[in-house]
């Protein structure tokens, strides 16, 4: 993945690879992979998705995951950067 790229994770990235495909005891080298990704400057997701998390996934893997692990990535829609 080119580092010049960022790429911005939607909500049914997250959801979907939890229920279905890469739940964390199945395949936890893909949540790893998103922190890497994070970590390189590689991918972020947005404010809005960590609360629809919070919203719908209250006090499981997904959300302890969202909030402990990937919490510094969710950037704040406030910010004029991350709208543009």
């Amino acid at each position: 993945m080119s580092s010049s790229h960022k790429f911005v994770i939607d909500t049914n990235i997250f959801i979907e690879a939890y229920k279905r495909y890469y739940s964390f005891d199945i395949a936890p080298s893909f949540w790893d992979a998103l922190l890497q990704h994070a970590e390189n400057g590689n991918i972020i997701s947005i404010d809005r998705v960590k609360q629809e998390i919070n919203s719908f996934h209250k006090n499981d893997e997904l959300s302890e995951w969202a909030n402990h692990y990937f919490a510094q990535w969710f950037e704040p829609t406030d910010k004029i950067e991350v709208l543009i």
